[in-house]
Order: structure tokens, then sequence, then C-alpha cells
């Protein structure tokens, strides 16, 4: 986009920018269906006028708006040019990034384009990409560290992108085998109850887990890749007394693990291994008075070489928008009112309920 300034007004100096949309992109796929995107992008600017004829879109208004619409346009285009469709999801996260970056809030160099077009897995015809910013660092600080914490709220795709990056790591012989472990919290005293064999009883603890690897991997495969041990879906529990070596392990719903289970999971590791842990420090499910491991290893494991601290927020919530606001209020109401996702810090009762799949 070209900007140039235009007429002074008695309120401020307008400035006027214009873009022509390459022939190889129909208009549509800039604008979006029904100008879906288009609109997103007014309603991001409302005091600037922004117009289409043709391939030209033009836009008039305070010189930083204007600058900051030429630079969605730029970004926008960087991204279609890979053959990645934009949506209203990513034109708003292209703005939230641009924007933080304009103010000074943004604390790296990444562009929008850099951040929506890195591919991590494709598979049975889609392709797994970061989505926002944070996701994109947590992607490429598993990439750079042998064992990465992904801690944030349910929906920011922790477990998720974790999940994409074992199989890729898989597929590209990195590791020789996959193993998915999560504390089954309440198997000591409520799945006594349940009936069926051990294995069923567990079964629920771990189907998010199944759910995340039918959707990466042909589900025909599955059964062969497990028998074969090639992937291992199991109880923390069953990690004890084990040394894992060659392997992409990775520690689901962390929260829930006491500090005494969170060591013995860390010093499982072996040669040639990688693991990450993702948890939800907002939504511990332990008995009272049984402190969280993943909130002690913070303070134990800072700063030391090779282990990264990854940080997703309400921000980088990729499921309905409703989720985000829905964690914001929350942390709100915790911080007026002294609790703990919604409820006195040691009082009785769960301090929260589990997340699901796409953590």
């Amino acid at each position: 986009m070209t900007q140039t300034p235009t007429a002074h007004t008695p309120a401020q100096e307008q400035a006027r920018a214009q873009f022509t949309v390459p022939a190889q992109h129909p208009m549509v796929t800039v604008l979006g269906s029904g100008d879906s995107l288009l609109r997103v992008i007014e309603k991001a600017f409302p005091a600037a006028d922004i117009h289409v004829r043709g391939n030209e879109v033009s836009a008039v208004g305070d010189p930083a708006d204007v600058a900051l619409i030429s630079r969605v346009f730029d970004e926008m285009m960087l991204v279609l040019r890979t053959g990645q469709p934009m949506t209203e999801d990513a034109v708003e996260r292209s703005i939230a990034m641009l924007k933080a970056s304009e103010n000074g809030t943004s604390d790296g160099p990444e562009t929008p384009a850099q951040v929506l077009t890195q591919n991590i897995l494709s598979s049975r015809g889609r392709t797994i990409r970061p989505k926002t910013l944070n996701q994109k660092r947590y992607v490429d600080a598993i990439d750079h560290h042998t064992i990465v914490f992904g801690i944030g709220p349910a929906g920011t795709g922790k477990t998720y992108l974790a999940m994409a990056k074992a199989v890729q790591a898989l597929q590209s012989k990195q590791v020789n085998r996959i193993i998915l472990t999560r504390p089954a919290v309440e198997a000591g005293e409520r799945l006594g109850f349940l009936p069926g064999t051990l294995y069923e009883k567990i079964d629920p603890y771990l189907r998010p887990l199944y759910d995340a690897l039918h959707d990466m991997l042909d589900p025909d495969s599955i059964p062969r890749l497990m028998a074969a041990g090639t992937i291992e879906v199991a109880p923390l529990a069953y990690m004890r007394g084990r040394t894992l070596n060659d392997a992409f392990i990775i520690l689901d719903e962390a929260q829930n693990t006491s500090p005494e289970q969170m060591k013995m999971f860390l010093t499982r590791l072996g040669f040639d291994s990688k693991i990450v842990i993702t948890g939800d420090v907002t939504q511990v499910d332990l008995p009272n008075g049984t402190k969280s491991g993943l909130r002690q290893v913070q303070e134990i494991l800072e700063g030391v070489e090779d282990v990264h601290f990854s940080r997703l927020s309400s921000q980088d919530v990729v499921r309905h928008k409703l989720v985000g606001r829905i964690v914001d209020a929350y942390e709100q109401y915790d911080s007026k009112n002294g609790t703990e996702n919604g409820t006195h810090k040691g009082g009785r009762g769960r301090t929260g309920a589990k997340g699901s799949k796409g953590k």
C-alpha cells in the first residue's frame, strides 16, 4: 500500500493509502465472503474510511490508523501468497499483533504472516499451525529446548500443539516413540466404584489425548502403532521406575500432579528425548491441602538451562471467543475478591473443573 498525506483539516492531518490487489488473487480472498474480512478491518479502525473499487483498496484517515491498515493488507497478501486462506479470526489476530507492535507492547519482531504461515503438521487434508504470537513462541521453544512447560488457560492450544509437534517428530524420525500421560487424580478413591477393568476405569482421563491423536493420524494406524509401543497412552503412575529414551513425552493436566509426582516424572528423562508439560494452574483438582507440582516447579526450575516456560493467556484462546472472556472475567473476580478460580482459597471442594481437548 502506498501512503500519501492529504489536505490539512482543522482537527488533524489526514493521510491516504492505496493498495492494488494482484490479479492472481480474487478480491473475495482479500475481502471475504460478503465482505466479511473487510468488515473486521473497518470495525477495528472505525475512524478511517476504507473504499474498494475493482481491485483497488483505499483508506483515508488518521496517519497512524492508515499506516496500520496498510500493514494489515500487506500481511494479508503475504499469507495469501502461501495459498493459505484468510479468516475473520486470522484478520482479528493480525490486527491485534500489529497494534501491539505499534504500541510497544509486543516483545518480539515476529509479524502476523510469520505466525500464521508456520506449518507444524499436515494431516488428512488440514494443516495445524499456531494462531497467535505466544503459540508460535511455544512451538519454537519445543524445537529449541529439551523440557518445555506450556502453562495457560483452557483453549490456548497448549496440549494440541504439543501433540502435533510429537507426531511431527515421530514422522521425521527424530524420536522412535510418543508417550502421552496424565495424572488420574481421583483414581485412589473414586474409580474403584466404577464398573470395568482398570483400563476401562482410567480411560476417561486419557480420552482427550486419544481424540487429539485421531485428529492428526490415520485412525486405522493408531491401534497398530499402540500395539507396537510406538505410541503409548498411560496414567502418570505408570511412569514410575522407568527411563524414557528416544521419546517425545507429553504430560497433560500437570496442574494435578503433586510435587513428588512432578519430580518423579521429570527424572524419567532419558537420552535423545524431549518432554513437554502442559497445564492450567487455575484449574486444580487435587484434594485440599495438596500443593500443585506445576505451581511449585516454576519456582524451582525457572532459569535452569534447557528448560523453558511458555505462558499463554486469554488472548491465546482459540476456542469460541466467549471462552477468552470467561477466563478474563474469572481473573478479574479473583483479583477483586481474593479468591482462586472463583472459590475461596482453602475452601472445601474442588478448585476447578478439568479442561478438555484443545489445551
